[in-house]
């Protein structure tokens, strides 16, 4: 039964785009390029842009995307939402980078994009540890100029290799989960064959951790307003900006 109920919440963690939004090219020199017909600017014009292709520990072949910031002194590794590829984060990518000042890590994780494999929990586990690894011998990436980034499905990943590396330099959780039998099923405690067990991997980490997350729908006059509740923690401390930062959407 535990078994059962662990494959359907994967199940409903994964929806890889089908078919993928870009694809991978080698060029005549040998560097590889992405190349995808929904993008303005062709992804291969982007110079400051390396498409690389990783070997992991479970015997895929990921595709991720580096994009340097000549001003950074960062870097972001970036671990997507469960129902996106590379092709579509492409110009969220390049305004953090630009905006951030962060040179800019972001993956595929197995059987997404041109990434090889079928997807995963453990996979994704698998994935962000060879991402990170490239970072350091490839880019010279330290822990302590490092920072996660995880939405939605992505907080599993990043706080698996969070929990592994006490001198990041941060953690960013956006739209994270607690677990996945947790947004199925609405259970408040943690089963054995739970998958992304967050609740509990977010203990280890000894970094500070911003918590991005919507609270709720607090007016709708001419415009819509959210609140967005920020939770920082650090070394197991919790403190919450007593004022929220609001935000204007379209109604």
């Amino acid at each position: 039964m535990g078994c059962m109920v662990s494959r359907l919440a994967a199940k409903f963690a994964f929806f890889p785009p089908s078919p993928a939004t870009y694809q991978v090219k080698k060029r005549d020199d040998g560097r590889l390029v992405a190349v995808s017909s929904s993008m303005p600017i062709p992804l291969a014009d982007d110079s400051s842009l390396d498409v690389l292709l990783i070997d992991t520990k479970r015997g895929n072949k990921i595709v991720a995307f580096y994009l340097r910031n000549p001003y950074a002194r960062l870097t972001l590794l970036y671990s997507h939402g469960n129902a996106a590829d590379l092709g579509q984060l492409y110009d969220l990518f390049v305004q953090l980078k630009v905006n951030l000042r962060v040179n800019l890590m972001g993956y595929d994780y197995s059987g997404y994009g041109a990434s090889t494999g079928k997807p995963s929990e453990s996979n994704t586990y698998a994935d962000i540890e060879a991402v990170y690894e490239c970072l350091e011998t490839e880019y010279g990436v330290s822990q302590e100029d490092l920072i996660l980034y995880g939405q939605s499905v992505g907080s599993g990943p990043t706080l698996h290799l969070a929990a592994q590396l006490p001198r990041l330099r941060g953690v960013v959780l956006h739209s994270a989960i607690l677990s996945g039998l947790r947004v199925l099923c609405h259970v408040k405690f943690t089963l054995c064959f739970d998958i992304y067990k967050n609740v509990n991997k977010i203990r280890k980490v000894k970094c500070p951790v911003l918590v991005i997350h919507v609270d709720e729908i607090v007016e709708k006059l001419e415009n819509t307003y959210a609140f967005l509740k920020i939770l920082f923690m650090a070394g197991g401390q919790r403190y919450l900006i007593p004022e929220p930062i609001l935000l204007q959407t379209e109604s």
